[in-house]
């Protein structure tokens, strides 16, 4: 999910510390409880309109007194009453529009197995954390539960950083007929660039993977652009059909230049004449999004899908392929489209996204979502959040339903990491995480809410009872920082990430953090 709409002028400095949380709840450190509360469009800021904008260091000012002792947890509002009252104040809130994209992380991968550091502006680590399998637990109905707990950063502390993670999830589909159909049109980039094994080829075989997955009760289109843009399918009904479908995809052939915006405009104009009432109506963009022919910059192409997406709710999902990549036009296309991206580089990945994924991207569990962290100036030092710079929202606009936020699926997990120094002899209530939401369906607005305590940031990062998914997290936030040029305090070497990462690959048994060990070693022998 991304940010839409204005976001805020301060952006957030990348910063420290690594985060983010995964796969295995953090046992023993007091993770924060959630409530689930329909709300009024006019419902009043904790300080009645008070809020300022984060600085653009994103960090909150520092405040007297060092960083210290740490109490117990909290169980959110079940332990309301015993926590002191407090109201944001003025530079101790962070928000931002939720975001579930992984492109950033898939295509540094790609770099890096072929002997190349992916560029620095193309790093985002909440793509990276957020890659990686979560255990957060899952909320009854739509929306979100929220989880909040965090650890003690670096060696022997971190010089007094701890990490802070807001974990954000949303309920799973259990069957694919709980959703209602999909409507996809799906534009496909057959410009010459395609040609190199590993763009149309993939993209094929994707397709062929998808018609065969797709229900006799979802449409399907299909757009086709090099130099100019063809339609080859209007929305057809998939019942009946699936023949058809494979043989216009075998067709396929590569040819002349690129012209996104063609393709883009025409896909739109496609998705508008053939959108079904009650479905979900989206633009899927296969591309390596590399364009040099027609209106090659973002923002000629935007408006287009802007309009699209407020008029009739249609959204984008954009897959990246290809070892050069277009990576920022790709990003700006689907935060404008409400939607996500994510990068393919083999049919292992390709038939992940295409069969386990897609169903999550096309049905909705949240429309519009943002959320806000208040830290409290009473116990905390300084904090910054790691990532999310492009995904900034203004601390007014938390509860301005006017302002765009991010559109989250089923099964779908978010976390936020922020590096947090608390004063010296803190204890007690640390931050509340807020998270905001219209209802797919009725449009209604919802908040859920969590709290943490000094104490859930207490335990030792590497200690070996602390959670595998949360340090596997931190891994890859340290990475991505590495990779972007940003220091991090208390952060190991790319040497010791990389044993760390193998170490908890065979710990976990999970093959995506043995790729992220390799990934490490190659960026690690690539920068001496």
């Amino acid at each position: 999910m991304k940010i839409r709409g204005k976001a805020s002028a301060r952006t957030y400095r990348g910063a420290l510390v690594a985060l983010l949380a995964g796969a295995v709840l953090l046992t023993g450190c007091g993770a924060g409880g959630q409530t689930d509360r329909a709300t009024g469009g006019g419902a009043q800021r904790a300080d009645e309109g008070q809020q300022a904008p984060m600085p653009p260091d994103g960090g909150g000012r520092p405040a007297e007194g060092d960083e210290g002792d740490r109490g117990e947890g909290r169980e959110g509002e079940q332990k309301e009453d015993a926590q002191r009252d407090f109201a944001p104040a003025p530079d101790y809130l962070s928000t931002f529009a939720l975001d579930v994209d992984t492109a950033s992380y898939g295509y540094a991968r790609r770099s890096l197995s072929e002997g190349r550091l992916p560029a620095p502006d193309s790093v985002r680590p909440e793509e990276f954390v957020n890659s990686f399998r979560q255990d957060y637990p899952r909320p009854g109905g739509n929306g979100f539960s929220v989880t909040v707990d965090g650890a003690r950063a670096g060696n022997g502390g971190g010089d007094g950083w701890s990490l802070m993670r807001v974990g954000l999830a949303t309920r799973a589909s259990t069957r694919t007929a709980e959703r209602p159909p999909a409507a996809l049109t799906f534009v496909v980039d057959i410009s010459g660039s395609m040609a190199e094994p590993g763009r149309l080829d993939l993209v094929k075989e994707s397709l062929g993977i998808l018609t065969d997955q797709l229900r006799d009760d979802d449409s399907l289109a299909l757009v086709t652009f090099s130099g100019e843009a063809e339609t080859r399918l209007p929305m057809t009904r998939i019942d009946g059909n699936r023949s058809r479908i494979h043989d216009i995809v075998d067709s396929l052939e590569p040819s002349d230049s690129t012209n996104v915006e063609a393709g883009v405009r025409t896909g739109y104009d496609v998705a508008v004449e053939g959108r079904r009432r009650g479905a979900n109506n989206r633009v899927v963009l296969l591309s390596d999004a590399l364009a040099n022919t027609g209106e090659t910059e973002a923002d000629a192409i935007l408006e287009r899908i802007d309009s699209s997406r407020r008029e009739f709710g249609i959204t984008l999902f954009g897959v990246g392929v290809g070892s050069e990549y277009g990576d920022s036009l790709m990003e700006r296309l689907t935060n404008r489209g409400d939607g996500h991206t994510t990068y393919v580089s083999t049919s292992a990945q390709a038939r992940k996204v295409f069969v386990d994924q897609l169903p999550a991207h096309v049905e909705l569990r949240a429309r519009d979502a943002k959320a806000q962290v208040a830290f409290d100036p009473q116990t905390v030092k300084e904090f910054r959040l790691i990532g999310y710079e492009n995904r900034a929202v203004a601390d007014e606009d938390f509860r301005d339903d006017r302002v765009d936020g991010g559109e989250v699926g089923p099964g779908h997990t978010v976390t936020a990491l922020y590096a947090v120094r608390l004063k010296e002899g803190a204890s007690g209530h640390v931050a509340t995480a807020t998270v905001r939401w219209f209802d797919p369906r009725t449009r209604a607005p919802h908040e859920a809410t969590g709290t943490v305590e000094a104490g859930a940031l207490d335990r030792d990062l590497w200690a070996p009872r602390t959670a595998p998914r949360l340090q596997v997290s931190a891994v890859a936030a340290y990475f991505a920082q590495r990779l972007r040029g940003a220091e991090t305090p208390g952060a190991p070497r790319l040497g010791d990430l990389a044993e760390r990462a193998g170490s908890l690959a065979r710990s976990t048994e999970d093959a995506s953090v043995r790729q992220l060990a390799e990934s490490i070693r190659s960026a690690d022998a690539l920068l001496d």
